[in-house]
């Protein structure tokens, strides 16, 4: 008989907000547990109880597909809402309840139980840096502009299709960083230097690297059978890049086993970047 523990397991994050929230501490989570494989469902706005009797039925669906209850993490603050989903068939994380009863008594009072509530009025603030953030990491992805790189926080600089792109829109996103990222490239390695652009701002520069087989694995589902994805030219171009990023004394990471959160927090800690999340 199979461990059901072994098994992918369905996980569901479930929220009267946008999510975000829960799927963030349950990533943090399931990532301590790297040998099992987690199907994740993001259910937000979960905020009625019709919508609760839906969650039911499709965690339950899940249950009856996979052999094996699913895990749901949970951030419902009516309660009401958040009792009717416990009628699922599933091993319930209540994030909510497992931090905000200790603070409850620590602080010695009820919290508020707002759905999607911030602390403190620079958060519009923070939300409008984030915003702009974004729209320059977008305006400046892959190489796309040269323009006002002055007023970024950090670029990166790498191989195409090791990771710089979603690096850099979690970044954004997460933290209200100003990312640029531009590609490494056969002439730039011809060369043998940086391009102009880039080397005019060497203190905002940061590397990301990865192995030449899981490049050629990622690049084989863009163009496969091409030269770009053959294992010899990943080869190839992951050294040349890593001889420049060395020699031009430029901070870099391994992208290959890490997690956008992880390398993410590596960029800002090299970078000194003086960010706030959210």
């Amino acid at each position: 008989m199979n461990n059901p523990h072994r098994n992918t397991r369905t996980v569901f994050f479930v929220s009267d907000g946008t999510g975000i929230t829960s799927e963030t501490l349950g990533h943090s989570l399931l990532a301590q547990f790297p040998e099992v494989r987690f199907r994740h469902v993001r259910m937000p706005f979960i905020d009625s109880d019709d919508k609760a009797k839906d969650a039911v039925f499709r965690i339950n669906d899940a249950a009856r597909r996979d052999g094996v209850a699913p895990i749901v993490f949970s951030t419902l603050v009516n309660q009401v809402t958040a009792d009717g989903l416990r009628k699922a068939n599933a091993h319930f994380v209540d994030l909510f309840l497992a931090f905000i009863e200790p603070l409850e008594m620590e602080l010695g009072m009820k919290s508020a139980h707002t759905i999607g509530r911030f602390h403190g009025g620079a958060d519009s603030s923070s939300y409008t840096k984030r915003i702009e953030a974004i729209n320059f990491t977008l305006s400046h992805d892959d190489g796309v502009s040269h323009e006002n790189l002055e007023d970024a926080d950090v670029i990166l600089v790498g191989v195409s299709r090791s990771g710089k792109t979603p690096t850099s829109l979690y970044l954004a996103m997460q933290f209200g960083v100003r990312a640029a990222n531009y590609p490494l490239i056969p002439e730039d390695f011809e060369r043998n230097k940086l391009p102009v652009e880039l080397s005019k701002h060497r203190n905002k520069l940061f590397g990301l690297t990865i192995t030449p087989e899981r490049l050629a694995q990622i690049r084989q589902e863009r163009r496969p059978n091409s030269t770009y994805s053959s294992l010899d030219n990943c080869r190839f171009e992951i050294d040349a890049a890593m001889k420049l990023m060395r020699r031009e004394q430029i901070p870099f990471i391994d992208s290959t086993a890490r997690s956008i959160e992880e390398i993410s927090a590596k960029i800002i800690q090299d970078i000194r970047i003086d960010k706030n999340g959210y």
